[in-house]
């Protein structure tokens, strides 16, 4: 793949910020959208917006089209059996939630464990708390190893017979590290729980495959896979989607209405209460057909490559530290870094001042934060559209950051 052809798709990139060139380093917050994105979105507002599944007129039919087709898109993509597995919900935390509240409320009790990691997004670590306090049954943490990957043997020491549901993510979105999620469900499988994986950051660059994960569910965002904002994917075995609750009622989802009584739709749409994200589906359709176009294969091999070349140079900053595995192999798109004496936001303010993106904060992983003895961090994460050049002026813009407080303190 040539990654600066490809980043003339993205309109957005071609722009000044603060007199310089955009350089977008904070894809694993959002990734940019390209033109075939923007004009299937353009041309479902201009040439056949209306409501799916209820009218019988033209322009209804093509956007029930539109939107089932986008559901096959999805189900290719990540290889599950049917569409029937595939439920469109607004993004990944919706659809761990959607676990959470259904699955874990109707199937846990005091006793039981649910085990998750340190390096978990809070929307990994939240509904399990409230499922937790709920239902009586404990929250368990898998421990990190010092690059903060997760050995195989801890798995196999946290996760018990009285583990029902296991809940991690495929790639953090703070250490880069790839799980090995085939792995720790086998294990949670042995021990007779379910495995449930947060691949926000792993579906955008990885190769995914449900059926050989065989996890029990899958959560991913459109919005970080080059498509639109407000949709996402839970993808469920259905022998058990179909032994699940609903958790939104209303329009769409029913099958029979009674005064005291309803039933619900068959799979998937009993979990599509209400008018769905008909555009929000059609753009995540066209940004699959161009990710599959470019070869998830290529954008994988492509990200380690700029991982491993964002370590070497980046290390050569002095006082800078590189949290996550030291072996690029291993990491996905995301260098996660602070500098010495330097707040991290501070940091990100002034690159952004030389038109450089980065993400500072807690990432949305205060417990991960705590487990790394820091407050914040900064964050490069890099897709596609990005190139060595783009690290190159990440790197001379630390060593800028550097030079200037040296100056000031």
């Amino acid at each position: 793949m040539n990654a600066r052809e490809i980043r003339e798709l993205f309109p957005i990139l071609n722009q000044e910020v603060n007199g310089n060139p955009l350089v977008y380093l904070d894809s694993a917050a959002t990734s940019q959208k390209p033109v075939q994105v923007i004009e299937a979105l353009d041309k479902y507002y201009r040439e056949y917006n209306s409501n799916v599944h209820r009218g019988v007129h033209t322009l209804g039919t093509r956007a029930t089209d539109g939107y089932e087709g986008a559901r096959e898109k999805v189900r290719k993509f990540i290889n599950a059996k049917s569409i029937q597995e595939v439920i469109f919900t607004r993004g990944t935390t919706t659809s761990l939630n959607t676990v959470a509240a259904s699955y874990g409320r109707a199937n846990l009790s005091e006793g039981d464990e649910i085990v998750i990691s340190y390096m978990e997004h809070h929307s990994n670590i939240i509904p399990w708390q409230q499922v937790a306090k709920a239902t009586g049954a404990t929250l368990k943490y898998l421990p990190l190893q010092g690059d903060g990957s997760i050995s195989l043997e801890d798995a196999k020491n946290t996760i018990t017979t009285n583990t029902k549901i296991v809940s991690v993510m495929q790639v953090s979105n703070v250490l880069g590290v790839i799980n090995p999620v085939k792995e720790i469900a086998r294990i949670a499988h042995e021990n007779g729980a379910i495995m449930v994986v947060d691949g926000a950051q792993s579906a955008p660059h990885l190769n995914v495959d449900v059926q050989d994960l065989d996890c029990d569910f899958f959560a991913f965002s459109s919005h970080k896979m080059c498509g639109p904002t407000g949709i996402g994917v839970l993808y469920g075995k259905k022998h058990l989607l179909e032994q699940m609750e609903p958790v939104e009622f209303g329009g769409e989802m029913i099958d029979f209405v009674g005064l005291y009584e309803s039933t619900w739709k068959e799979l998937p749409w009993k979990f599509e209460g209400g008018t769905p994200i008909i555009a929000g589906a059609i753009g995540l359709g066209a940004a699959i057909d161009f990710l599959n176009e470019v070869g998830m294969e290529h954008l994988e091999a492509h990200e380690h490559k700029l991982a491993a070349y964002a370590m070497e140079k980046m290390s050569t900053v002095e006082g800078l530290t590189i949290y996550g595995p030291k072996d690029a192999s291993n990491r996905a798109g995301v260098v996660t870094f602070n500098l010495e004496d330097v707040h991290p936001h501070d940091v990100a303010t002034v690159l952004d001042a030389e038109g450089i993106a980065v993400r500072a904060g807690h990432h949305c992983a205060q417990p991960l934060m705590k487990w790394l003895n820091v407050s914040a961090t900064a964050r490069a994460s890099f897709y596609l559209y990005n190139t060595e050049d783009d690290i190159d002026k990440l790197v001379a813009g630390l060593v800028k950051t550097k030079e200037y407080f040296s100056d000031v303190f």
